[in-house]
């Protein structure tokens, strides 16, 4: 290979990675990725002194611009938004704080907050970039991004969900919710509903899904008491790694029909997230390679 295009495979993962944190859409990422190489090809290596600090700047910004465009497409979106869920690797369910950043609890927090917020949060807290290195990808002054990470910091920290889940306690979860699925009986799944419990569902205006989230225990009873007879035909459930934490893969007649993701706090499941768009489900046949 060439020496740009060498460089450039060397940090795909790591510059997909960045862009996905920042999007929360692996199809918008991949656009990103295809805007960072047709730049990339067209400069003077010479004049590069680190090609990897280099590459985040150009994805960056590249990023950065779509997450403003993408933030008012979103508006117009039919019921909730929830991030694009990715097969992940292994490895990446090791880094915990890589895993934090990309789970799907995260990712709608990070939702919340502004544009060039999420950018520096992003490249702060979860790639620990220098405020110098931040502030030529987000055209700040390095004293002006250490006050936006402050503020994203504390509004993040704010919003995001309450306690540390642990794989045994996920899988639990899911366990008992396939149970459900393949039996029918649906009580000891609601059983580890915590009486806040916080349904929120993606159908994109393709498939039906719940256009409002759906809070408390009883509430959300009804809802999965109402919905998982109708799943017929041959159903099929499998345990996958989705977004760096224990996720549940539903299969109607061999075709991906949902993913399910979970957070819990205390043994009880708080947050309940399923991504039924099939737009968003396309990339679950295969891993996705996420580096810090």
């Amino acid at each position: 290979m060439d020496p740009a295009t060498e460089e450039f495979v060397a940090h795909r993962n790591l510059l997909f990675t960045i862009a996905y944190e920042l999007l929360g859409s692996a199809a918008d990422a991949e656009d990103v990725l295809q805007e960072t190489w047709l730049r990339w090809v067209g400069v003077d290596l010479d004049t590069v002194r680190e090609p990897r600090a280099y590459l985040i700047r150009i994805t960056s910004r590249q990023a950065l611009n779509r997450l403003r465009t993408v933030g008012r497409q979103r508006e117009s979106y039919v019921g909730q938004w929830l991030p694009e869920p990715l097969l992940t690797t292994p490895d990446v369910a090791e880094d915990v704080e890589l895993a934090d950043s990309v789970s799907m609890a995260m990712l709608l927090v990070m939702e919340t907050l502004k544009p060039t917020e999420r950018a520096v949060f992003v490249l702060r807290d979860v790639f620990a970039l220098e405020y110098d290195e931040i502030a030529q990808a987000v055209d700040k002054s390095p004293e002006a991004v250490r006050q936006i990470a402050h503020r994203a910091r504390s509004h993040v920290a704010a919003r995001r969900p309450r306690g540390v889940v642990s794989s045994t306690e996920a899988r639990g979860a899911l366990d008992a919710f396939r149970r459900a699925v393949e039996t029918g009986d649906i009580q000891g799944f609601l059983d580890m509903l915590a009486p806040d419990v916080v349904l929120i569902g993606d159908g994109g205006g393709i498939k039906q899904a719940v256009l409002n989230p759906i809070v408390g225990s009883e509430r959300v009873g009804r809802i999965l008491g109402a919905g998982i007879p109708r799943l017929t035909g041959v159903v099929t459930t499998e345990h996958i790694q989705l977004n760096g934490a224990p996720g549940l893969l539903v299969r109607m007649d061999g075709e991906i029909e949902q993913v399910m993701a979970f957070h819990m706090h205390q043994g009880l499941i708080t947050g309940m997230y399923v991504v039924r768009n099939p737009e968003k489900l396309e990339r679950l046949e295969e891993e996705t390679t996420l580096l810090r």
